[in-house]
């Protein structure tokens, strides 16, 4: 075991740094540019396309995939990622990670509105689907690089990420007197997986609905605890930002130890947090019905900073109101250590509830991807039911896995699948930045003619019949 997890660590500080770092901030960078910082300029007008609502309530609405999505990205990374990156990076990991949210939301926004585009329609369900082995298969004619896509996909979000979010979870548990490491995460793996057997087998529908009620409310909870944390010690807050700063700009110590640095354990937690360019949120995203993609683009790009501006903010600022952290306490002991200065001996169980609530969204959020992936692979057709029910027993035995691996070995089962899908669905939209640009274009002359902008794929230069949804 130990053996194997070297192998893993070794192939994870390679694929992010150089090979992750050089694709994420050239592409951050590029679509920034070429938008003129639109993910920052056109905040205002995502908000106002949340609440827009569907003609038919059967479509899933753009504020529903705007959850859907959020329920992957908000999630035990927010506090256990969060942490580990503080202690192991430094405090300096949170500058990178602001860096990363707002070049991300650059990338999120045209990988969405991308997914839109291309997406397919399904007239006997009145819905639709989508997402980047779509559009690597319409637009870039590459069936073969949109299969590996997919199955990284599932390599994902049914194995790296579910198995990595059962392990976060069950270490939340560590601080109370009853854990035992020999039987309790068997014990809390269990629970479980038996839990997200039950949902699973409940139908998609499900998913949404719950989804869509808890992250919200976890959220909007979580950050008000912080809040008062912080109000708490608001002395103290120009000293928090000051040693942020300061860590974040140390480049000796960057460049003495880059696979452990702040800069690089901002990436990898950044990127695990909030799914910026990794190819998720699009299969969201392509389920939203929208009169025009780019709306479900400026959805998604929120999505990105709810995550980590919030909520990743917000685990930070409580961490580091404690102390910078050490490699001794990384993860939820060092969080609830922490929030037990703030909040007195009921600090450790308000984590515990939250990572239970963030784990219990992010394992559906994460699963609501799958059948999509699968239908792709096999011909866009969904595999019979015997298959999926044995698939669906499979995902919820990952989650008990999870709970009983080393903590190493599961972030880098994470981190290395994470990638694998990023390395794929990065530069595919780098490739298909002409019909982005094509399309924000548009959908801004529309808004400065006072219209509710309306997609016609030959206004883009697209020929409507090679559309499936749009013709």
């Amino acid at each position: 075991m130990q053996d194997f997890v070297r192998l893993l660590e070794a192939i994870d500080d390679f694929l992010y740094y150089p090979v992750l770092l050089v694709v994420l901030t050239l592409a951050g960078i590029y679509f920034s540019f070429r938008t003129k910082f639109a993910q920052i300029r056109l905040c205002k007008e995502a908000i106002r396309v949340i609440m827009e609502h569907p003609k038919d309530k059967e479509n899933v609405s753009p504020f529903q995939a705007l959850m859907i999505s959020t329920a992957s990205r908000v999630g035990t990374g927010n506090i256990i990622g969060v942490s580990t990156a503080i202690c192991l990076g430094g405090p300096g990991s949170v500058f990178w990670m602001w860096v990363l949210a707002i070049l991300g939301g650059a990338s999120a926004l045209v990988e969405s509105t991308l997914a839109q585009i291309y997406k397919c329609s399904n007239p006997e369900l009145n819905q639709s689907y989508g997402g980047p082995a779509y559009y690597i298969e319409h637009a870039l004619h590459s069936k073969f690089i949109a299969v590996i896509f997919s199955i990284f996909l599932i390599a994902t979000y049914a194995f790296g990420f579910n198995a990595l979010c059962s392990y976060n979870l069950q270490s939340t548990f560590s601080v109370y007197s009853f854990y035992d490491r020999g039987t309790t995460p068997l014990i809390i793996g269990i629970i479980l997986s038996i839990i997200i057997a039950w949902c699973l087998f409940g139908g998609g529908k499900r998913i949404i609905n719950v989804a869509s009620v808890l992250v919200p409310f976890m959220g909007i909870i979580y950050v008000a605890v912080a809040l008062f944390i912080m109000l708490k010690n608001i002395s103290v807050l120009p000293l928090v930002f000051k040693l942020i700063l300061r860590d974040a700009f140390n480049f000796k110590a960057i460049l003495s130890g880059v696979s452990g640095s702040c800069l690089i354990y901002g990436i990898k937690r950044g990127l695990y947090s909030n799914e910026a360019g990794v190819g998720s949120a699009p299969n969201a995203a392509a389920a939203a019905y929208t009169s025009h993609p780019v709306k479900q683009g400026l959805v998604q790009m929120l999505s990105v900073y709810i995550d980590t501006i919030l909520i990743c903010s917000a685990t930070a600022f409580i961490c580091i109101v404690y102390e910078p952290g050490s490699s001794l306490i990384a993860g939820a002991e060092y969080v609830q250590l922490a929030i037990r200065s703030g909040l007195g001996k009921y600090g450790p169980l308000f984590i515990t509830l939250a990572m239970i609530c963030f784990a219990f969204t992010t394992l559906i959020g994460n699963l609501f991807y799958i059948p999509n992936a699968l239908a792709f692979i096999n011909n866009k057709k969904m595999p019979g039911k015997k298959f999926m029910n044995v698939f669906w027993v499979i995902c919820s035995l990952v989650v008990l896995v999870g709970a009983i691996l080393p903590m190493s070995a599961a972030w880098a089962l994470a981190d290395i699948t994470m990638g694998g899908m990023t390395l794929i669905n990065i530069p595919s939209i780098m490739l298909l930045g002409g019909v982005f640009f094509k399309a924000l274009k548009d959908y801004e002359q529309q808004k400065r003619e006072g219209k509710d902008p309306v997609f016609l794929a030959k206004n883009i230069g697209l020929d409507p019949d090679k559309l499936d949804y749009w013709k």
